[in-house]
């Protein structure tokens, strides 16, 4: 059984990896002073772990990110040769054969708790081998890190001891590095560099996409940007810098006309207006468009756009169709056959995030694998 070709297939997700390069490349040049590293975590943000890894790798990545050991495994296979940092630390059941997953395939976890570092530690020291890792440290996001006071002790013993395992990397997070003039970006860069005092002679991470944006201050040797690479805004509210990699589209099937005052689409939850035009197209959020992007009389959904012009979802999406009103579209701009983009060049994928009330992280990693993909 073939796969289908594009004439078959009910929507198409095109990544862009000429403009993923670009991208690597423009965050490249905001911090010249330290290494770009890329994080393609969650199948790259939805865009294809091997393509876009391999990508990122040309265009000169060699440090990565991923968030499980499975995902390390992977890009290890495809470049043998490059640097695998895997965020969620030790995610197993404290057995050995999750450390020798780690070890056999040189990932490094980033460690996150005391626990972790603990059970590395006597790893490395029971097998003899100074294995690679992170570690990663709290400065206010309250959610994986060590405190300030578990550096200060483990920076003691250091100095006391060699550890068994070799400490390659201390990282943090920033909390709201999309917002410039948050109080909260210089309170966690204080809180850092007071962890890099400790660590005088460890690499230091903690910009991620916003951070990069923030200024030299937040580079210190490695930058971690993300979702920039994928193109999404990375200050709130602002258009994106990046250019556009992905976009989904997909074709009307059938338009028809609808009287002022009939409800459309499940629970009847939009009414009409006025006589009305409408166009029901093939995707739905079986294919990873949010729900939450449909539109009721109480509050609008997104829009998509159709041979140029913009025109909004009515009513709820579903699993495989939406229904969009094209009054306002020619008649001739919009007929059977016609693609509607839902995000790309024309419709930002930030604004669609917004109308769904999410963010472009979730709404790429949610695009499931119906849609055909083309790589350019």
């Amino acid at each position: 059984m073939t796969a289908p070709d594009s004439h078959l297939a009910g929507s198409h997700l095109t990544i862009d990896l000429a403009a993923l390069a670009d991208n690597y490349r423009t965050v490249v040049q905001k911090a010249p002073t330290a290494e770009c590293a890329a994080v393609i975590k969650a199948d790259a943000y939805g865009t294809g772990l091997e393509p876009s890894a391999q990508t990122l790798w040309d265009a000169g990545a060699r440090t990565f990110f991923v968030a499980h050991p499975q995902e390390g495994a992977k890009t290890r296979a495809l470049l043998p040769e490059a640097t695998i940092y895997v965020l969620n630390g030790l995610v197993g059941d404290d057995s050995s054969a999750e450390f020798d997953y780690y070890r056999m395939n040189a990932l490094r976890p980033v460690l996150g708790c005391r626990e972790e570092v603990t059970l590395w530690q006597d790893y490395c020291a029971d097998r003899g081998e100074s294995l690679p890792c992170a570690i990663h440290f709290d400065t206010g996001m309250n959610r994986l890190g060590l405190s300030l006071a578990d550096a200060e002790e483990l920076s003691t013993a250091r100095q006391q001891a060699k550890p068994a395992f070799a400490l390659e990397l201390i990282i943090s997070h920033l909390v709201c590095a999309d917002e410039p003039a948050h109080p909260k970006n210089r309170e966690q860069l204080e809180k850092f560099r007071a962890v890099r005092r400790l660590f005088p002679d460890v690499r230091a991470s903690l910009a991620n996409s916003g951070g990069v944006f923030l200024g030299p201050d937040y580079h210190f040797d490695l930058c971690r940007p993300g979702i920039a690479l994928y193109g999404g805004a990375v200050v709130d509210g602002a258009p994106s810098p990046m250019r556009v990699v992905a976009t989904l589209k997909t074709r009307i099937l059938a338009t028809r006309t609808v009287a002022k005052g009939q409800t459309v689409s499940y629970g009847a939850s939009e009414t009409t207006r006025r006589d009305s035009r409408l166009a029901i197209v093939c995707l739905g959020y079986a294919d990873g468009y949010l729900r939450s992007a449909s539109s009721s009389d109480a509050k609008k959904g997104a829009k998509v756009s159709i041979n140029g012009h913009p025109a909004p979802i009515i009513g709820r999406v579903t699993m495989d169709l939406i229904i969009v009103d094209v009054t306002d579209i020619p008649a001739d701009k919009a007929r059977r056959g016609d693609w509607a983009e839902f995000f790309g060049s024309q419709i930002a994928l930030d604004d669609v995030a917004k109308a769904a009330g999410t963010i472009s992280y979730e709404l790429l990693t949610s695009l499931g694998l119906r849609a055909l993909r083309n790589y350019l």
